[in-house]
């Protein structure tokens, strides 16, 4: 009889799949590479198990989204986290995550960590224009962590942003069971070293959240390219004013009577925002010409 459960664990070939409140070792099908098809940690799947416990992944159910680098599927929320201090918070990384969280049906949580060690508004102000939360954390002293813990409840989540800004021990503030390694960010670079092996969900109370070597060093470049016209619906401070430009093919950038250059120059959408929608215009029209 096929069981169905979710992979939360990808380690040397077997797949770790809960059901049923157990956790069951697998295999998957040959088939699967046949089809050019691998199952992913995040993925939903139906399994056959045997006399000795040990299961044959059959089926992998539809995938909400997927990435590549680092391979997980079915991720409903990407948590950006940034600071305000070493290293410091670039936007234009951020805007790159959220345009791709966007484009995948991610919620986007913005977490400004180390905020004891800084009292700057310069990211928040960039950020008080979008849908976003933000969340201001500290995992020295706690500040924000409950408020974190409630807004990712339910959610199966991943955190990324560059390595040095806190993360593996963001993690451990929301559950020290964790026991996440953390390495100490070098002085000398201004980053921190990465600190985690596998890909796998991790369960925090009602949270599930993905930890692999990739989250530490998002690999932008390794995902699926935004397509051009579909950029603008990745910044969704523009939705308002997307209908109301004089050309419905607007790309936003040097055209006459568009409405989002007149938006942020009215101030109502943040020009930090929008010159990185102009500089990521610019690379998904290059890659388009290869």
């Amino acid at each position: 009889m096929l069981k169905v459960g979710r992979i939360i664990k990808a380690l040397s070939g077997f797949y770790y799949v809960e059901s049923e409140d157990k956790l069951f070792e697998c295999r998957a099908r040959g088939i699967f590479r046949l089809k050019n098809q691998s199952p992913l940690v995040g993925d939903f799947v139906e399994f056959e198990v045997d006399s000795n416990e040990k299961g044959i992944i059959e089926k992998i159910k539809e995938r909400k989204n997927s990435f590549l680098r680092p391979a997980v599927s079915n991720i409903d929320a990407l948590v950006v986290v940034v600071s305000e201090t070493i290293p410091v918070g670039d936007p234009f990384f951020v805007d790159r995550i959220s345009a791709l969280a966007e484009y995948n049906s991610c919620q986007v949580i913005i977490c400004i960590n180390k905020a004891d060690l800084s009292d700057s508004d310069r990211l928040s102000e960039i950020y008080k224009l979008t849908p976003y939360d933000v969340i201001f954390t500290s995992a020295e002293t706690g500040l924000g962590i409950e408020s974190l813990r409630e807004r990712l409840r339910g959610l199966t989540c991943a955190f990324t942003g560059n390595s040095g800004v806190g993360k593996s021990s963001l993690l451990n503030a929301l559950d020290p069971g964790l026991n996440i390694k953390v390495n100490e960010v070098s002085k000398k670079l201004g980053r921190g070293s990465h600190t985690t092996r596998h890909v796998e969900l991790f369960r925090v109370g009602a949270i599930l959240i993905a930890d692999t070597p990739g989250f530490s060093s998002f690999d932008i470049e390794a995902q699926a390219p935004i397509p051009r016209e579909k950029l603008q619906y990745t910044f969704p401070e523009f939705e308002a004013y997307l209908r109301e430009c004089r050309f419905d093919d607007c790309m936003h950038k040097n055209e006459p009577g568009c409405k989002v250059v007149e938006a942020v120059e009215n101030g109502n959408i943040s020009r930090s925002r929008y010159t990185s929608y102009v500089r990521l215009l610019d690379l998904a029209e290059k890659s388009r010409k290869w």
